[in-house]
């Protein structure tokens, strides 16, 4: 339901790695150089544009941005922008010195497999997507040779949805340095003709207002931003930009129909969205989440939210609350009228919602059902009413029956169609796929609730989406004999200020005219009516072929479709959900979509070597906000999706990636050699990792102490029966059935059954087992005859998000959410690493600012990763001691 096109520039950035990323990072920033302050670290962006043309509804979106090198010496330049969760990339490049490096959409597995051997052969390059709360992100980074240009231009497209009478196109914008030559501009050409047209920012001040250029007139509308360079100062001295904010377009189109329907070169698409009808009265049902894990903020928000929702409720409207933790409660025995009197008394029993036991959300959700049927079946409501329920929880069911599958199973057959379920997940403790599976086998939908200062504005923004029904039962009808793959025309309910958007293909594709009926019922009477509408219409509406982009509706047909298969696909098993993927995925690679099935393949030049670059379109199961897991030396590479990237290396370090600040947080573990220390166990899944770690030869004169390092890796699977033994000499794969032996000597590729082992001759190993994660371990080998190191291993994990929640150890435990807070920096006593304080879990740390090597693309030298040093062996960050992660063997 979202109807926002939102997309966030933060493009080429030069790269950091100094133990004082951020400090540098302002400071080359705000240094004023009053000829070229626009170059940062020697690299100037000289151009950047979004450039967006959106022709009924569908968007088209061109970002570009270019930059030069004017250092002296090689510089790493960085291409971050967010796009919105709904869109799909469709195209990407970079043109270093005229020589252009395209991205190929392939499908998924096949991407991997390429990705996989570029991580083996030392040759990785980052995963080109991460996920926000409304965003993805894409982040691609190059090295240019001093005196070089690079291009980088990417491409996406979106269906804007309507809501709340408009369509949105948000636009985040930092480009966090001056921009000699920036522009937004926005072309909007609706055949039915623009009503409104507005735009702002919340970066605009009162000098900047004028910048913004907007005209509209009959079906054309164009927006422009073109800031000079001293419009972008934060002041007349500065060297700051004060581009750093939201830019919002919203429009709407002109109405004389309740329906719009366009013909283009065999498709056709449908716009339905009659105005000025009574609403529908609502029966609605709040199913709340009352166990221990809510207590707190969570349950406080929660009663702010339904406080404020209790003003929106209309007299002729109908409600209840159920409250489910060990038990459940009810407000009222039944539903109720919205009077005055009523809702005053509802505002007392909110205020006293307070929180216990345990989580029984199949007895919650079938109270509410059986009070809606109980409702209905005793004229307790209108006939002609909407009923609707949402529930809300923050965790996942253990009261009753708490197997998820049986649960959507017994309410699936309850409600039997009559009734919209919408599951709101509050934060990250919730099992999202059943949520959603649930929520669409009930003509609902799914919303994650963001653990935040605003979760209360976003519980009561989902009710206002849903809080105006109406028509229910809308069926668009088309002659079957003359259409073919329509996408879906059947809906539960409309809501005032949406719209439903119905495409397909014509069987004859010289046929010049098409028909449909509308029905549905409201408030008083059923809606029924006839529409058409011929080609020579559409054509002569779009006479206007600059503003045009291709075959636009057969790609909006392509997008609306893969869409639908693709939430058809969620709550689907078997067969089913194997012809749905693979339909989707067919559409996917004939139309170039980056889709969950599908990802995008980025060859970059790298020293003269090929890197290969990944960008894959998560899933809001997959796609959490949530800290990336890394124990040292940190990759700041993403790979696969936007899951936890964990890695220990080193003597050995951890650092933890919180990605939503742009920092990190290190600690050592400092223990004997010969200790064996439990990194990962996940009960679910029966994958454990555990390493054993050695000394060196000697203690170190110089320092007084005996650096430790990992010597031996024992990764297992017991839902497999697989034992994976990882030294310096070998690696050994041990089942019931026997054993199998590598050395480090060649390149190897093994597959069997769910193993996948790929071995680069003397450098790493990628290792999959099952649905798991997948693991990469780097080989650090030392001259023979050093006096003092030995050879040892580091450990890195891919695609951590397909462990489960219960994962922990030392860096188990981080794959969950975690938030921090810096105070009070100050010297410390090296003068290059700040001292602060760090609130963490409402304990105050002494934290200190320095970084951590990251052997993964370089196991000589490393790369240094700034992060937040806590002391201690982690103490206060890690739970318990350290101690505690000691086990007696690998296995």
């Amino acid at each position: 339901m979202e109807s926002h096109l939102l997309l966030c520039i933060l493009l080429l950035i030069p790269a950091f790695a100094s133990s004082d990323f951020l400090v540098t990072h302002v400071r080359n920033i705000k240094k004023r150089n009053s000829d070229n302050d626009w170059v940062v670290n020697g690299i100037e962006i000289y151009k950047m544009k979004i450039d967006s043309k959106v022709t009924s509804r569908f968007a088209h979106n061109v970002i570009t941005s270019r930059a030069v090198n004017h250092g002296n010496a090689h510089k790493e330049v960085f291409f971050d922008v967010e796009l919105p969760k709904t869109a799909f990339i469709t195209n990407f490049s970079m043109t270093i010195d005229g020589i252009t490096y395209p991205g190929n959409i392939k499908e998924k597995e096949a991407a991997k497999r390429q990705y996989e051997k570029a991580v083996s052969a030392g040759q990785t390059a980052g995963l080109v997507k991460a996920s926000g709360r409304k965003t993805e992100k894409f982040t691609v980074s190059v090295n240019i040779a001093a005196g070089s240009k690079v291009t980088f231009e990417l491409i996406y497209e979106e269906l804007l949805k309507r809501q709340f009478g408009k369509y949105e196109m948000f636009i985040k914008v930092k480009p966090k340095q001056l921009v000699k030559d920036f522009e937004i501009e926005v072309n909007i050409f609706e055949p039915q003709g623009i009503s409104e047209l507005e735009a702002e920012g919340t970066f605009i001040t009162n000098d900047l207002q004028n910048v913004i250029k907007k005209t509209f007139s009959h079906k054309k509308g164009h927006i422009s931003f073109k800031p000079t360079l001293d419009q972008q100062r934060t002041c007349e001295n500065c060297s700051q930009s004060l581009l750093d904010g939201d830019f919002i377009v919203k429009y709407d189109v002109k109405r004389t129909t309740p329906d719009n329907l366009q013909i283009v070169n065999g498709y056709f698409v449908h716009f339905f969205a009659p105005t000025n009808l009574p609403k529908l009265p609502k029966n609605i049902i709040f199913i709340i989440d009352i166990s221990g894990s809510m207590s707190g903020r969570e349950i406080q928000q929660t009663r702010e939210a339904l406080l404020k929702i209790l003003d929106d409720i209309k007299e002729d409207d109908h409600f209840n609350f159920i409250l489910f933790g060990s038990n459940v409660h009810t407000w009222k025995e039944t539903l109720i009228k919205a009077t005055p009197e009523n809702l005053d008394e509802a505002r007392k029993f909110v205020r006293g919602i307070d929180t216990e036991g345990l989580t029984n959300l199949y007895g919650g959700i079938m109270k509410g059902i059986d009070m809606l049927n109980a409702a209905h079946e005793g004229n307790l409501v209108p006939k002609r009413s909407a009923s609707i329920i949402i529930m809300l929880t923050d965790g996942q069911p253990n009261v009753g029956i708490s197997n998820t599958q049986d649960i959507q199973t017994h309410v699936k057959k309850a409600i039997e169609g009559k009734y919209t379920l919408y599951n709101l997940g509050f934060g990250y403790g919730v099992d999202y796929n059943f949520l959603e599976k649930m929520a669409l086998e009930n003509k609902g939908l799914a919303r994650r609730i963001y653990p935040d200062s605003d979760s209360a504005l976003q519980l009561q923004g989902f009710y206002d989406e849903v809080s105006n029904p109406m028509l229910m039962d809308v069926e668009l009808n088309y002659p079957e004999n003359e259409i073919a793959d329509v996408t879906k025309n059947s809906f539960k309910h409309f809501y005032d200020g949406s719209e439903i958007v119905v495409a397909g293909r014509l069987r004859d594709i010289n046929q010049n005219s098409l028909t449909v009926d509308v029905t549905g019922e409201g408030a008083n009477d059923a809606l029924s009516f006839t529409s058409q509408q011929d080609k020579e219409q559409t054509a002569k509406a779009f006479q206007e072929q600059e503003y045009i982009f291709g075959d636009f509706i057969e790609r909006l047909w392509a997008y609306l479709t893969i869409e639908q298969l693709l939430e058809k696909r969620i709550s689907a098993t078997g067969e089913e959900k194997e012809n749905l993927t693979a339909e989707a995925l067919d559409l996917s690679l004939k139309y170039k979509f980056v889709t969950p099935l599908t990802s995008m393949v980025v060859t970059k030049p790298e020293e003269d070597e090929n890197q290969a670059a990944i960008a894959d379109k998560p899933t809001e199961a997959e796609a959490q906000a949530a800290p990336v897991a890394q124990a040292s030396p940190v990759h700041y590479v993403h790979a696969s999706s936007p899951t936890w990237h964990t890695s220990v290396d080193g003597d050995p370090h951890f650092i933890i990636s919180v990605p939503q600040k742009q920092d990190a947080i290190c600690f050592n573990i400092n223990e004997n050699p010969g200790a064996v220390l439990r990194l990962i166990n996940d009960p679910v899944t029966g994958i454990t990792v555990n390493g054993e770690l050695i000394g060196d030869k000697k203690v170190n004169n110089d320092a007084k102490i005996q650096n430790t390092y990992f010597g031996k890796l024992g990764i297992a699977n017991k839902h497999l029966d697989l034992k994976v033994t990882v030294t310096p000499e070998k690696i050994t794969l041990q089942k019931e059935t026997g054993k199998t032996t590598f050395t480090w000597l060649d390149s190897v590729t093994f597959q069997q059954e769910s193993l996948t082992l790929i071995i680069n001759k003397k450098k790493s190993l990628v290792l999959s087992m099952g649905s798991g994660a997948s693991f990469v371990i780097v080989l650090h080998q030392v001259w023979k005859k050093h006096p003092l190191h030995k050879d040892f291993l580091g450990l890195y994990t891919l695609e951590s998000h397909k462990l489960s929640e219960q994962t922990h150890g030392l860096l188990g435990q981080f794959f969950h959410p975690i938030d921090f807070t810096i105070l009070e920096i100050h010297p410390g006593s090296d003068p290059k690493k700040p001292d602060a304080t760090m609130i963490f879990k409402n304990k105050e740390l002494i934290v200190t600012r320095g970084w951590q090597k990251d052997y993964r693309r370089d196991p000589e030298h490393g790369i240094d990763i700034p992060c937040w040093f806590v002391h201690n062996n982690g103490a206060g960050l890690i739970d318990g001691a350290h101690t505690d992660y000691i086990v007696s063997s690998l296995f």
